[in-house]
């Protein structure tokens, strides 16, 4: 099973992207969900988590920012990245937290520039 991430693409300085995840009932029910990110170069980082009840978490150099949240009845996790600045610039994946193997996907490119 693989999580689907979506929403990516380019957007300048001080712009907004909206990801979305698709996720299977069966993983969305049972674990809290998160918001990975890779920039060339670097190693995977979490950037946001929900829990299964709502409660959230955020990298600090993201918090004010980004907001993640879940729709329960759709199996459904967003990320609404704001005010997005050049270092944002990554792959994005959602997984489960913390994360399985399994439920990589291929991510999905959010890229920062002017």
């Amino acid at each position: 099973v693989q999580l689907q991430a979506s929403g990516g693409g380019l957007a300048q300085p001080g712009g907004s992207l909206s990801l979305s995840c698709a996720a299977s009932g069966s993983i969305f029910s049972k674990y809290s969900m998160a918001w990975y990110r890779q920039a060339p170069g670097e190693q995977r980082e979490l950037v946001a988590s929900i829990t299964s009840g709502g409660s959230t978490d955020y990298l600090d150099s993201v918090k004010g920012r980004f907001t993640i949240s879940r729709d329960n009845a759709k199996n459904m996790v967003y990320l609404q990245m704001n005010s997005l600045k050049p270092e944002d610039t990554a792959i994005y994946y959602c997984n489960t937290m913390p994360t399985r193997a399994a439920y990589w996907g291929q991510g999905t490119q959010v890229t920062v520039s002017s």
